[in-house]
């Protein structure tokens, strides 16, 4: 919170214990099973030097002994408790940038990365920017353009097409 007092207090959504230990929780597990994992292909030092595993596996021993630490100074922290970690209204503005962005990685699987690319930035812009529509058509149209121009032409990168590429011979 601002030192502001004007400023209203936003009504908690989560703390920032929960958050903590939950991320933590979660690292635990990559750890763990990242650690499994580079036993299972050879953690040890053979007659050669080290194995496969042995640098990745005392990285994920540190990852989850660092995970283990911050899940329990979460835990003891009171403060923790009672930070507000994100309040309903950021949330909600978090939304209307993570949703888009959900619906875009979606549409480029249906529609390829050009088409979604041009729709997303239009959408975007017109629905959350509020700017006029065609500055954001001519934007998205020259982002998209480009975009094809650099990777498709320039470099050859094979990015996921769609149907209108298709339809163009690409």
């Amino acid at each position: 919170m601002s030192d502001d007092p004007h400023e209203v207090a936003d009504a908690s959504l989560v703390s920032t214990r929960n958050v903590e230990v939950v991320v933590m929780a979660l690292l635990l597990a990559v750890a763990v099973f990242l650690g499994w994992d580079n036993w299972r292909i050879g953690a040890g030092w053979a007659p050669d030097g080290p194995q496969a595993g042995y640098f990745p596996f005392y990285l994920s021993v540190l990852l989850g002994g660092a995970s283990l630490v911050g899940i329990v100074s979460a835990l003891r922290d009171p403060a923790l408790r009672e930070e507000v970690f994100v309040g309903r209204s950021a949330f909600g503005r978090v939304l209307r940038v993570f949703i888009p962005t959900v619906i875009f990685v979606l549409s480029v699987q249906i529609l390829g990365i050009y088409v979604s690319s041009f729709l997303f930035v239009s959408l975007f812009m017109i629905l959350i920017g509020k700017i006029a529509v065609w500055k954001s058509v001519l934007t998205g149209l020259i982002f998209s353009i480009g975009m094809f121009f650099i990777f498709d032409v320039e470099f050859n990168v094979l990015l996921p097409k769609g149907p209108l590429e298709a339809a163009f011979g690409f």
